[in-house]
């Protein structure tokens, strides 16, 4: 199959959460599984940035015509780690300092849906499937089966959306439907595209995509239940049949204790006793925090409200009482990142906070932390905790999407299946009776090194999840 990844992200480009690991990990299983795969994404100004060291080819270039807009789009080749990325360039939308958060945001990713599409008629690259994430390229199915419906270059191609976060909607005046995309109201009209009032991206997608998945089967099952908060249950049961969840898996040349150049020592599920000590006392020097006999908690996360750092910021004061050390990277909400400069100030030999994204500090602390914290108030799949299982490093997390799909809970009695610590309902009291668990799960280290071995045996790899992606695929393609 020739496959078209269009994706708002994808790393090692851009990363700011799992979307982009899913589309970077998944494209290369595929094109290692013998399926022709190539990801286009925004030509962001943070790549500009390594021009010197990442040099992208320019393919050519061509005008898109939003209404009365005519955007001038450049599209540049990059080959990196086995993946053809082409790169959609235009300095108006795309040379900030940010890759979201403006409010022409709906404005930037119409463009590019419609660029992406075109891009693939410059490059001559005849899709069997165009996969799409998110709301931000979530329209491209409908403008495949209302404006390129009679285009012969897009005659047979299926589409396939994964949902990764639905929070994000992609909602839009009515207006905007033929403004941007040249659409007709009708469609609003009809409901295919409304969703409180609004134009939805993502329904948009969910009603026209072939197939559609979700990324994990619990997750799935939460957004087909008429109490879920995103409000999709009555659309995508109408797609139940067309509708999976697939667990994502993790690349496993990145992410290997037992070969990753970056962290201190290299370990395997045999060895890592003295070597994760030493990637411990590594992590506390990179950040820098000093030494203790406690153990170390790690976050490696977007800073949101929806990631629960509510509750964490309430139970960082406990944790500090019990002799622990937190160490965080991310980025996010103001407001959350003030709180933990306030605290990482209020202990400065206790707290390392790196605001950003850093690979480095990264796997580091997967690697030499003891706890992963992922008190996440919902979480599709999550990526950091089959991360930091393959490190041996336990998460504690709420029972929530893919968290309740990949991790085992310990509940005292399953120290031979168990790899971290589950909490049910999103409050403060019940993180902190996990982190109690965790505290004394620490000081009993033959019980702890059980779960350790637990969780760096489980098998997280892409090559089943991907192999149920082309199960997907081959669902669409027989589709008429």
């Amino acid at each position: 199959m020739k496959i078209a990844m269009i994706a708002s992200e994808a790393n090692p480009l851009y990363h700011t959460g799992g979307l982009a690991e899913v589309v970077y990990s998944l494209s290369r299983s595929l094109n290692s599984l013998g399926h022709e795969t190539i990801v286009v994404v925004p030509f962001y100004k943070y790549l500009k940035n390594y021009k010197e060291s990442i040099k992208p080819e320019f393919v050519g270039s061509f005008n898109v015509f939003m209404s009365w807009r005519n955007q001038y789009t450049g599209v540049f080749k990059l080959v990196y780690n086995g993946i053809t990325f082409y790169l959609i360039d235009n300095e108006q939308y795309f040379m900030r300092d940010e890759i979201y958060g403006f409010n022409d945001d709906n404005e930037r990713y119409a463009f590019f849906s419609i660029a992406a599409l075109e891009s693939l008629r410059l490059i001559n690259f005849h899709a069997d499937i165009i996969h799409v994430h998110d709301w931000q390229t979530s329209i491209i199915p409908c403008l495949l089966k209302e404006k390129y419906n009679r285009d012969p270059f897009f005659k047979g191609v299926k589409s396939a959306l994964t949902i990764h976060n639905p929070a994000f909607k992609g909602f839009m005046d009515k207006y905007f439907l033929n403004n941007y995309f040249g659409l007709s109201d009708s469609l609003y009209d009809m409901g295919k595209v409304r969703f409180d009032g609004l134009v939805s991206t993502l329904k948009a997608g969910i009603v026209y995509s072939d197939v559609i998945s979700t990324v994990s089967p619990n997750h799935r099952n939460e957004l087909l239940d008429p109490l879920s908060s995103f409000k999709f249950n009555y659309v995508l049961e109408l797609r139940r049949d067309d509708f999976v969840g697939i667990v994502n898996g993790i690349d496993y040349d990145e992410y290997n204790p037992e070969k990753d150049e970056i962290i201190a020592k290299t370990y395997s599920h045999t060895t890592f006793a003295k070597a994760k000590e030493a990637c411990k006392a590594d992590l506390l020097k990179s950040f820098p925090i000093k030494e203790t006999k406690g153990p170390v908690f790690g976050l490696v996360t977007r800073l949101s409200e929806q990631k629960g750092l509510d509750l964490l910021l309430a139970n960082i004061p406990y944790l500090m009482n019990e002799g622990a050390s937190l160490v965080i990277v991310g980025s996010g909400e103001k407001d959350i990142q003030n709180k933990l400069q306030a605290l990482r100030d209020q202990y400065p030999d206790r707290i390392g906070v790196y605001f950003g994204y850093n690979t480095n500090l990264a796997h580091k602390i997967f690697a030499g932390s003891d706890f992963f914290l992922m008190p996440s108030q919902f979480e599709p799949c999550g990526i950091g905790q089959l991360i930091s299982e393959r490190y041996g490093t336990l998460p504690v997390a709420r029972e929530t999407g893919g968290l309740k799909d990949t991790i085992i809970s310990f509940d005292g009695s399953n120290a031979s299946s168990a790899t971290g610590f589950l909490f049910t309902n999103f409050n403060a009291d019940e993180l902190h009776a996990s982190l109690e668990k965790a505290l004394s799960l620490y000081h009993d280290k033959t019980t702890m090194n059980k779960l350790i071995k637990n969780a760096m045996n489980r098998d997280s790899s892409w090559a089943k999840s991907a192999q149920e992606y082309i199960k997907l695929y081959e669902k669409a393609l027989l589709k008429l």
